[in-house]
C-alpha cells in the first residue's frame, strides 16, 4: 500500500456547535454545491459564457444564465418558469431520452444551443422550441411553430434551419420563411427516423440520430426498424394505477434493430442510402462530417464488438472506402476522439491499440503518420485542436489516477511521451475550450472545494473567475463546513499485482483506540470511476458523521486504467471484481480501528449486482448489504453492454451462468436488503423478482423495498430521501447492531362526518 501525494488529509474536528447534515437536506433541501453551473458553453463570438443554474427554491429546476466577459457581469437570460409557468408534461419518448441521459430528475431548461452567429439561442422546454435573441433581451423568447413533443432540436451549422424529430420523422424549419418541412415520411410503428435506438442512447453514449453537414447542404440520419426486437411486457406499478408496457427490449442474444444510414437535403426530396455492408447485424456507432461538407464518415461494429471500421463516404456519389480498422481479442471501447482537421489532409484518431487510450495522426488516405500521445498512461478524451499553433489539448489522469487534469501536446508528435500539464490544483478539471482552442473554461472541484468555474488562456493562466463559488457564509454548505471530513486516498494490490485505488473516510471524532463498523460503498462496473478527488460525496460524509468508517475501492474492470486493468472481466463478470473488493475488506479487517464483524456493503445498478455477488460469494466476510436495482441475470440485460463482455448467451452459456448470483446463492447467508423501482426500463424489475423467487424457494430470508412508478434512478418526489434512510437504517440495525428509534406516528384525527350528494 502507498498513499497518493495529496492523500494523507487529516480529519477536521467536529465542534459541538456544528449543524448536522441530514438526508432530507442532501436530497430535498436545495443544491449543497452552491452556485455550481452546468451546461457551460462559450458563445461563437467568444464574448460570453452561458450556463444552466438551479433555482434557489428548487435544485432540480434550471434557468439559463450568462457571464459577459467584457463587463464581468452575470445575469439571468431566460427564466424557465416564465416559459412554462404550469410545469412540464413530457412525452414518453422525452422521458425515456432523459432517463438515458441521466437527466430524468431535472426540469426547466435542461439543454440549449447557440446559433452560429452568436446572436440567438435555441431553447427546448416541455416539448416546445423557443428562440431567444440577445439583441432584444427584455423580449420574451419566440416560440417556433413545431407542434408539441419534439425531440433532439438543433440549429444547423450555418444557422439557416432548426431541425428536430417529431412523430418518429425528421423535420426542419426554414428560419427565414418560418416554413416547416417533413424530410422523412415512413416513421411510425417500429420505424424511427433521426433517432438513436435504445442501446445507442444507453450504452454507446450517442443520444442523437442525425448529423448536419457543416455547410447546411445535407443531413445524415439514422433509420432504424425494431420489428425483430423482442417485445418485453413490463408491468409498471404506480401508487394509483398499473400500466402494462410493451417494450421492445434487445436482451442479450436476441435480435437488434435493423439500421440504415441515409442522406437527405433540408430542401426535401428522397433520401439516398449509404451501403453499410453485407452484414446486417451491425452497430452504427458514430457519424461525423468532414469540414468540406462533401464527405461524411461513419463507424460500424459487428455484433462481437471486436472490430471497428472507419469508413469515408463521398456525399455526392456515395462511393466509399475504409480509412482504418481497429481489432481486439476482447472488445473495443468507443470514444469521441475523431477530429478531421481543417487542412483537409489529416485527422486525429483515438485508439487503445497500445493498451492505453492515445491519439494518433492519420492522413486522409488512411496512412498512419505518428502518435500524438504515447506511454503507460492514457487520455480521457480530446478537448480541442489549435491547428494554427499545432497544439492538441486532452484530459488525463496521468499524474494522479483519482484526478483529471488538462494537458497540451504537439500535433507533430514531438511531445507524445511528455505532455505539458496546464491545469493547476489537485482535483477534477472539466475543461470546455473555445472552438479555436485559444482559451478554455475550467469547471474544477476537489474533496474540499465546491465546483468553481474560471476562464483560462490556453497556457493555463487565469483570465477571470466566472463563478468562484467560495465556501463562505453565503454558501449553502457553510452551516455544515465543520462536519466536513477529508478522505484519505491510498492503494492496494490485486491478485495479479495491479494497483487498486481506494478512498477512506474515518468517522467523526475518530479515536484510533476504538473499533468502528464499515459502510463499504462501490460501483464496480465498467466505464466508471468512484475513487475521485472531487466534491459532492454527501451521503458518504453523512455516514462518516454517523460513526462509520466509509470505504470505496475501484476494482479491476473499471475505467481510466488501461486495457490490462479492464479486460480481466472478459467472458465472466463478478469474479475479478469480487476478488478485488475482498482485498479491500481484508485490508480493512487488518486495521486495529475496524470492527471486522460489522462490515456491510452497498451498491446501485452494477453496484447492486456487486452486492448480490459479494453476499453470495463471501457472506462469511460481511454482516450484510443493500442492493439497489441490481442485474441478477445477464440474459435479461441489453445486447450491446452485456455481449461486449460476455458474448452471446448461446456462445458462452457457462460464463452467463457463473456471472449471475443465482449460481452462488448457497453461500448467501448474510442479511440482504433488495430494492428496485417498479417501472425500471433499464435494469428490468424482473431481475429482482427472479432473485426473490429463487431465495424464497431456498428458504433464504431477505428484506425488500419496491418503489411504485420509479425508474432506474428512483427520481420521483421523496424516493431518494426514503431509500437513503432505508440504507442508513439497515446499516445501523443489521450491520452495526444498534436499535434505530421509530418516528412517532401522527395523532389520528376524528373521521369527518359522512355526507351524501
Amino acid at each position: 500500500m502507498r498513499a497518493l501525494l495529496f492523500a494523507a488529509l487529516t480529519m477536521v474536528a467536529l465542534p459541538t456547535m456544528a449543524e448536522k447534515l441530514t438526508i432530507e437536506r442532501i436530497f430535498d433541501g436545495g443544491n449543497l454545491a452552491g452556485a455550481a453551473p452546468r451546461g457551460l458553453q462559450i458563445s461563437p463570438d467568444g464574448n460570453r459564457v452561458t450556463f444552466l443554474r438551479a433555482r434557489p427554491d428548487d435544485q432540480n429546476q434550471l434557468d439559463l444564465w450568462e457571464y459577459e466577459l467584457k463587463g464581468g457581469k452575470t445575469r439571468l437570460l431566460v427564466d424557465s418558469k416564465k416559459l412554462e409557468p404550469h410545469g412540464e408534461q413530457l412525452s414518453d419518448a422525452e422521458k425515456a431520452r432523459r432517463e438515458r441521459e441521466r437527466t430524468a430528475g431535472l426540469h426547466g431548461i435542461v439543454s440549449y444551443q447557440w446559433s452560429p452567429d452568436g446572436k440567438q439561442l435555441l431553447i427546448p422546454i416541455n416539448g416546445k422550441l423557443y428562440v431567444y435573441t440577445l439583441a432584444t433581451p427584455d423580449a420574451a423568447p419566440k416560440q417556433l411553430d413545431t407542434g408539441d413533443n419534439v425531440l433532439d432540436p438543433r440549429i444547423s451549422p450555418k444557422g439557416h434551419y432548426v431541425s428536430y424529430v417529431r412523430d418518429q420523422n425528421l423535420w426542419v424549419i426554414d428560419l427565414a420563411s418560418g416554413d416547416a418541412k417533413q424530410l422523412t415520411h415512413d416513421g411510425g410503428g417500429t420505424v424511427h427516423n433521426g433517432e438513436a435506438e435504445f442501446v445507442a442512447q444507453e450504452e454507446m453514449d450517442r443520444s442523437s440520430g442525425y448529423w448536419w453537414a457543416p455547410d447546411d447542404s445535407a443531413i445524415a440520419f439514422e433509420r432504424y426498424d425494431e420489428a425483430k426486437v423482442p417485445v418485453t411486457k413490463r408491468t409498471e406499478l404506480y401508487a394509483d394505477h398499473t400500466d402494462v408496457i410493451d417494450q421492445r427490449y434487445p436482451a442479450a442474444g436476441t435480435p437488434n434493430v435493423a439500421v440504415k444510414l441515409g442522406l437527405v437535403s433540408p430542401a426535401g426530396g428522397q433520401p439516398r442510402w449509404v451501403d453499410l455492408g453485407k452484414d446486417p447485424d451491425i452497430y452504427l456507432v458514430r457519424v461525423n462530417w468532414l469540414p468540406d461538407g462533401k464527405h461524411v464518415s461513419y463507424q460500424r461494429m459487428p455484433r462481437s464488438q471486436q472490430k471497428l471500421d472507419l469508413r469515408l463516404v463521398d456525399a455526392k456519389t456515395l462511393a466509399q472506402r475504409t480509412l482504418l480498422t481497429e481489432t481486439s481479442d476482447t472488445w473495443i471501447n468507443l470514444n469521441d476522439d475523431l477530429s478531421f482537421l481543417k487542412d483537409g489532409k489529416s485527422f486525429l484518431w483515438g485508439s487503445e491499440r497500445s493498451g492505453f487510450h492515445h491519439l494518433y495522426l492519420y492522413g486522409l488516405d488512411g496512412t498512419l503518420k505518428h502518435a500524438v500521445s504515447e506511454g503507460d498512461w492514457q487520455i480521457d478524451g480530446l478537448l480541442a485542436v489549435n491547428e494554427h499553433a499545432g497544439t492538441v489539448y486532452v484530459a488525463s489522469n496521468k499524474d494522479a489516477v483519482p484526478e483529471k487534469q488538462v494537458y497540451a501536446l504537439k500535433l507533430d508528435g514531438s511531445t507524445a511521451k511528455a505532455p505539458v500539464r496546464i491545469s493547476q490544483g489537485a482535483g477534477m478539471h472539466a475543461a470546455t475550450f473555445a472552438p479555436d482552442g485559444s482559451f478554455y473554461l475550467d469547471n474544477f472541484s476537489s474533496v474540499d472545494t465546491p465546483p468553481q468555474v474560471s476562464l483560462h488562456k490556453a497556457d493555463g493562466s487565469l483570465v477571470t473567475w466566472i463563478e468562484p463559488n467560495k465556501l463562505d457564509e453565503k454558501h449553502p454548505f457553510w452551516p455544515y463546513r465543520d462536519s466536513l471530513i477529508k478522505p484519505e486516498f491510498g492503494t492496494l494490490k490485486a491478485a495479479d499485482g495491479q494497483i487498486l485505488y481506494y478512498r477512506l473516510y474515518k468517522p467523526a471524532g475518530f479515536d484510533p483506540s476504538k473499533k468502528y463498523p464499515v459502510f463499504d460503498m462501490y460501483y464496480g462496473g465498467p466505464h466508471a470511476q468512484m475513487v475521485a478527488n472531487q466534491w459532492g460525496d454527501y451521503f458518504n460524509q453523512y455516514m462518516a458523521n454517523q460513526g462509520f468508517v466509509v470505504f470505496t475501492l475501484d476494482n479491476r474492470g473499471m475505467a481510466r486504467r488501461g486495457r490490462q486493468f479492464d479486460s480481466v472481466i472478459y467472458q465472466q463478470l463478478g469474479a475479478a471484481e469480487v476478488d478485488d473488493q475482498l482485498v479491500g475488506i481484508h485490508w480493512l479487517k487488518s486495521q486495529p480501528w475496524v470492527d471486522g464483524r460489522h462490515i456491510g456493503v452497498f451498491g446501485w445498478s452494477y453496484g447492486g449486482y456487486m452486492t448480490t455477488m459479494m453476499l453470495a460469494k463471501a457472506s462469511n466476510e460481511l454482516a450484510g448489504g443493500v442492493a439497489v436495482a441490481p442485474v441478477t441475470n445477464w440474459r435479461l440485460y441489453d445486447t450491446f453492454y452485456t455481449e461486449r463482455y460476455l458474448g452471446r448467451p448461446q456462445d458462452n452459456e457457462a460464463g452467463y451462468t457463473r456471472s449471475s448470483p443465482m449460481a452462488w446463492l448457497d453461500g448467501l447467508t448474510s442479511k440482504l436488503y433488495l430494492v428496485h423501482g417498479m417501472a425500471d426500463d433499464n435494469v428490468l424489475f424482473l431481475n429482482s423478482t427472479e432473485l426473490m423467487a429463487e431465495l424464497q424457494k431456498r428458504g433464504t430470508q431477505f428484506q425488500f423495498m419496491a418503489y411504485p412508478g420509479a425508474k432506474h434512478g428512483l427520481n420521483l418526489p421523496g424516493q431518494r430521501s426514503h431509500v437513503y434512510h432505508l440504507i442508513e437504517n439497515f446499516f445501523q440495525q443489521q450491520v452495526r447492531g444498534v436499535a434505530v428509534p421509530v418516528a412517532p406516528k401522527p395523532v389520528a384525527q376524528p373521521a369527518a362526518a359522512a355526507t351524501t350528494r
